[in-house]
């Protein structure tokens, strides 16, 4: 029997690890973790009761229906069965690593990073939920590991002939690339050693391994072995123990997991039907009886491969050795190219200050204004963001010499830097804005959001001059990953299940994106269909790309996050989203179209053309009585922000006559301010109705919009005031509610606040109704402007 790898140095990693060695950069809102984990403490040792065990092959819901629990279910369930680390293994990819490193940092539980790369992968076929090919489990030995596999993965992806969701791999280059780096395990029934041995042929077994052992390594590879309780395994696994014994590699246990609990097991064989275009029944004999492929504690492995006393020890030290933080993999943005005798800071002073003398004239006949450029100037080179303001500043430098209309949007107006340097054409101290809404040294999680606006016929030019300038290997988009929804979960579900495409169609009709999926709320359509489409609403369905996220690093984006082929000419997309990219560090740049712009540019060149007059849209008289009287009358087809039927249903009844009265309503008639019951009150209210704060503690936050929260700024200061929040703890809300993930994370803050609000006397009806208020901006909410 092969000897367990010395584990010596494995367990002083786990101790390492265990305390934090490397600092993690936390998500916008935060993970928190369930109610049952919350309070357990992290381990420092291994505690003498419990079995060691790595899971080292683990397929979560980024394997494209073919894992059936989210990476953050995973590890909860890790935690309760006291694994000592879990692997993420999806196919071709590392989709889901920041979501598992995140909860896994939370939750003390070490983590590895690998892949199961689909060599000679062959099209989907109808019935057919296991089309030929084969696979190689590998496991990133630390960071060189990791970025080899990014390496191999975005190779495969950006070849030529590579369709989506279908690499390329060049056997060759993965073997160069990989050999040293990773930990090669033999794999499922689709790995090279399994395939020959489940075929019966001998001697192409032995030459399956041989090979692994030849490219990468006697120390780098490992014999998997797997105990599901099906028909054969016991003579299968005696087999591989004795190929490793005369190969001289180790064997693991491995229950090569697709999902996290035995309750998964019947949402993943409907979402193997799904893969298969089949329905369950159509499935029979594909499937197996019963769900095997979960998570399962040292003590049971350890029992179920007793004839195999070194194969779980080996799981637990391999997996040891292979783990570490991802945080490692932190980029940085690359050096900013800057005049002689410049640093990145200098230059965006000098460059602040010419601006500054253009917008707000000498220092001396402004003083306030200069002093609050002095004060941002101080606090960005301090957080070391300079080069970051001058990446804004070149792309918004290109659109003016080329004539494309863009703007910045969003909190960056907060900023008179950013005004300054005509990022954006709101006077943030003319309006009294907040700069640290939109940076501040307490936060200390990266870089600021800077959205830009560009015309959108024309946006092209500015995603292509990104990549020209930094280089396509240092440059790409973000994802967005496309989840399943309600009316898809239903739709799916249903086909898995056997029911007509009439029938499907149907049923997901009756869906609409405000009610819950419960035998309540839709009686027509049966238990099982809505009970695994609940199970299955939220999950990853494919990856598209983002709106306008760019990344920019200082070392090949490749290296980060694998990188594959955009469905648009000329762009590459990361396998990441935003909130995966602040987690990990990566900065963002926002490029987005907007087609009211192009509108804007094209009415100011006819203005010039037909009556001579040069428009400047920074410098519009905002008090005019005749635009707030066509505002009033509803006259607002075609007018950005206020041509919904709602907003002109609304005007006449807000009848706005100040700029700020326009800033109310265009953050009135929102998702947000609709799910939280304020557009109604703050009308009536607007027309001379009688009211009162549901609770003093409100007046601080809520005098201005009439008692109704509209604004993020007054979500935070309402959570701050009533429920006793500290700033960060505020923002942390704020950032909760402006995730795609935001649902969740504010149901987990939920107890957070009632208990705030309690410690102030807040309680019943009182307390739900603010709760129900602020709850709503998790849908949408604006920030302050003015």
């Amino acid at each position: 029997m092969t000897s367990t790898p010395d584990s010596s140095d494995a367990m002083r990693r786990h101790t390492e690890l265990a305390e934090g060695t490397a600092a993690w950069s936390r998500t916008r809102g935060g993970y928190v973790p369930p109610q049952d984990l919350r309070d357990r403490p992290i381990a420092r040792e291994l505690p003498s009761r419990r079995v060691p065990y790595a899971e080292l092959h683990v397929h979560s819901s980024y394997s494209w229906l073919d894992g059936a629990s989210s990476p953050e279910e995973l590890v909860e369930q890790a935690v309760r069965l006291e694994l000592d680390a879990i692997a993420l293994t999806d196919h071709d990819g590392m989709y889901g690593v920041v979501r598992l490193a995140e909860t896994a940092r939370e939750l003390g539980v070490h983590t590895l990073y690998g892949a199961e790369l689909s060599l000679g992968l062959a099209a989907p076929q109808a019935g057919v939920p296991d089309p030929a090919g084969t696979h190689l489990l590998a496991l990133a030995r630390g960071l060189d590991g990791y970025r080899a596999l990014c390496r191999v993965i975005s190779a495969a992806c950006l070849r030529d002939g590579a369709e989506k969701g279908r690499p390329v791999y060049d056997l060759a280059g993965v073997a160069d690339e990989l050999a040293g780096q990773v930990l090669v395990l033999t794999g499922c029934r689709k790995g090279a050693v399994r395939r020959a041995l489940d075929a019966g042929d001998t001697a192409g077994e032995w030459e399956a391994l041989l090979g692994l052992i030849d490219v990468y390594g006697r120390a780098h590879v490992a014999v998997e072995l797997v105990d599901h309780g099906l028909p054969g395994e016991s003579r299968r696994n005696d087999v591989l123990v004795a190929m490793a014994e005369r190969a001289r590699v180790p064997v693991v246990a491995s229950n090569q997991v697709h999902y996290a609990t035995p309750a998964r097991g019947r949402l993943a064989a409907a979402m193997a039907a799904v893969r298969a275009r089949s329905s369950l029944d159509e499935m029979a004999g594909w499937l197996p009886p019963a769900p095997a492929a979960f998570l399962r504690s040292g003590a049971e492995m350890r029992h179920r491969f007793r004839r195999y006393p070194a194969a779980v020890p080996n799981a637990a030290a391999l997996g040891m050795e292979c783990t570490f933080d991802l945080a490692l993999v932190a980029p940085s943005l690359p050096p900013f190219d800057v005049p002689p005798g410049h640093t990145e800071a200098s230059w965006l002073r000098e460059l602040t200050y010419r601006g500054a003398e253009d917008r707000y004239g000498p220092r001396e006949t402004n003083p306030a204004a200069w002093a609050q450029i002095d004060h941002e100037l101080a606090i960005i080179e301090q957080l070391g963001f300079s080069g970051y303001f001058l990446v804004v500043h070149d792309l918004v430098r290109l659109c003016h010499e080329r004539g494309i209309h863009c703007q910045g949007r969003g909190s960056a107006a907060n900023s008179a830097v950013c005004y300054a340097l005509a990022i954006t054409n709101v006077d943030p101290v003319r309006w009294a804005l907040l700069f640290e809404r939109f940076l501040s040294p307490a936060r200390g999680d990266g870089p600021p959001d800077i959205d830009i606006d560009i015309e959108s016929d024309r946006r092209e030019e500015v995603i292509q001059y990104v990549y020209d300038k930094h280089g396509r290997h240092h440059a790409a988009q973000v994802a967005n990953v496309i989840t399943y929804r309600a009316r898809s979960a239903v739709r799916d579900m249903a086909r898995a299940l056997g029911h007509s495409p009439g029938q499907q169609n149907a049923w997901s009709k009756q869906i609409d994106a405000w009610t819950p999926l419960g035998a309540e709320s839709h009686p027509d359509i049966p238990q099982a269909v809505l009970e695994l489409a609940g199970q299955i609403e939220g999950f990853p369905r494919h990856l598209g790309i983002h709106s306008g996220g760019m990344v920019i690093a200082d070392r090949p984006v490749s290296q980060i996050v694998p990188v594959e082929q955009a469905r648009m000419p000329g762009r590459t997309v990361l396998q990441w989203d935003k909130d995966d990219c602040s987690t990990i560090g990566l900065v963002k740049f926002d490029l987005l179209g907007l087609g009211m712009l192009s509108a804007i540019h094209y009415t100011v060149d006819l203005v010039a053309e037909h009556h001579g007059v040069q428009v400047d849209l920074a410098h519009l008289d905002l008090d005019d009585p005749a635009v707030y009287d066509m505002l009033c009358a509803g006259g607002t087809v075609g007018v950005f922000q206020v041509e919904s039927r709602a907003q002109m249903g609304a005007l006449p009844r807000v009848r706005p006559r100040t700029f700020w009265d326009l800033a109310v309503q265009v953050g009135l008639i929102r998702p947000g301010p609709i799910q939280g019951g304020s557009v109604h009150p703050y009308i009536a209210r607007r027309n001379g109705a009688a009211w009162k704060h549901d609770h003093p503690l409100l007046a601080n936050a809520l005098d201005r919009t009439l008692g109704v929260p509209l604004f993020q700024e007054q979500v935070m200061q309402i959570a701050i005031d009533v429920a006793g929040f500290t700033p960060a703890e505020a923002d942390e809300l704020r950032r909760a509610m402006g995730s795609k993930r935001s649902e969740s994370k504010m149901e987990q803050l939920r107890a957070r606040f009632y208990e705030g609000m309690a410690r102030n006397g807040i309680r019943g009806p009182v307390a739900d109704k603010i709760y129900t208020q602020v709850k709503a901006f998790s849908g949408y909410g604006f920030p302050r402007l003015p």
